[in-house]
């Protein structure tokens, strides 16, 4: 086997202290595409609970993976709804469970509290990607959810969840001027009441 001759003195010693590279943020505007906002699972694999999860555990996988949505599956992998920390961190969901079903805290799951498939908003991966982050937010401007849900076909013709897009993210990715208005985006009628009164 051919080996690269490799000398140590190709090696070098700091002789300041470096800096480390990231990123740079992402400036989008108004005008940009929607599928820039797009949390996209073909890139990024979700995060996800099963339906008997106690909500304790829960938060603590929510806050370990420093996200603030959690699908709520079943064995094969079906979205039968999400947990927000909405849910988690508050306490009026968690105590009706324990009302209702007169359990303990330790009991409750996470299908006892989340919001189910059929409350939620959708909208398919075709449809998102012929809008500008102004349209999406227009459309979306009723809306008091804090994330949409993007869909598509898999090649087995089966519905799919292909991601998601957050009122957070857009406040985020569209600057500064969002931001001193409303500092935390509650949802997309928040953000739709910022970009249609003010000029970014």
């Amino acid at each position: 086997m051919n080996q690269v001759a490799f000398s140590p003195k190709s090696l070098i010693q700091f002789s300041t202290t470096p800096r480390l590279t990231s990123p740079e943020a992402k400036r989008l505007t108004i005008e940009s595409s929607a599928l820039e906002v797009l949390t996209d699972f073909q890139i990024l694999k979700p995060h996800s609970v099963t339906t008997d999860m106690p909500v304790d555990e829960a938060h603590l996988k929510m806050r370990h993976s420093g996200v603030r949505l959690l699908f709520v599956t079943d064995k094969q992998s079906h979205c039968l709804g999400i947990l927000t920390s909405r849910e988690l961190i508050g306490t009026r969901r968690i105590n009706l469970a324990m009302q209702q079903r007169h359990l303990d805290r330790h009991e409750i799951t996470a299908e006892m509290i989340m919001t189910p498939w059929s409350k939620l908003s959708a909208m398919t991966l075709e449809q998102l990607s012929a809008l500008t982050i102004e349209d999406l937010v227009l459309i979306m401007e009723d809306v008091t959810e804090q994330h949409l849900l993007i869909t598509q076909y898999d090649a087995q013709h089966e519905l799919t969840i292909r991601g998601l897009v957050s009122a957070t993210d857009i406040q985020n990715a569209v600057g500064k001027e969002v931001n001193t208005v409303v500092p935390m985006a509650r949802s997309f009628a928040d953000i739709c009441q910022v970009i249609t009164g003010h000029d970014l």
